[in-house]
């Protein structure tokens, strides 16, 4: 019951636009393919105001990684007392290309529950971690490197998956 109640306040974010994100317009009718650099939508995983966004939501504040790029994944870290959640977005170029990433990280993190409302398809991992295809790219909250509660009043490591993808996803409009 306590996981349907912290589901419904991350879609209840997203839906009613209160995370207030740092708007990424990407107005595109269709989505883009991935380039030689990251998108504005993945670059906003990583920025302060993001971080802000989540640590209200959370509870905590978190110190932000650098960044990387690489083989069209583009990821930071989120530092709290309690260890580290990574957030992660791969660009790809086609549909074929976002299912096929989308079903083989079903496989390989050990899908255990679809989440419904979140993107164009979402599931929980193994060790509670959210994956949310929308477009042609795929979000990964990874939590597998914390340990414990996090934030003040103390969130599961799941509810901290939830409100940071809940935080991003009311970002990504379009593209």
């Amino acid at each position: 019951m306590r996981r349907r109640a912290r589901l419904g306040l991350a879609v209840l974010a997203v839906v009613l636009g209160i995370a207030g994100c740092s708007s990424v317009n990407a107005s595109a009718e269709s989505p883009q393919p991935a380039g030689k650099s990251p998108s504005a939508i993945a670059r906003m995983i990583c920025i302060q105001k993001t971080a802000g966004e989540i640590a209200q939501l959370v509870g905590a504040e978190a110190s932000v990684t650098t960044p990387t790029w690489a083989d069209h994944l583009y990821s930071c870290g989120y530092r709290y007392r309690e260890g580290t959640m990574v957030l992660s977005v791969k660009e790809l170029s086609s549909w074929t290309q976002t299912y096929a990433y989308f079903d083989e990280l079903a496989q390989t993190l050990h899908k255990t529950a679809w989440i419904r409302g979140l993107g164009q398809g979402a599931f929980e991992t193994g060790d509670g971690s959210v994956v949310v295809r929308k477009d042609w790219k795929i979000l990964l909250v990874d939590i597998s490197g914390l340990h414990g509660m996090v934030g003040s009043p103390p969130s599961s490591r799941y509810g901290v998956a939830l409100d940071a993808a809940g935080v991003i996803l009311g970002c990504w409009s379009g593209d």
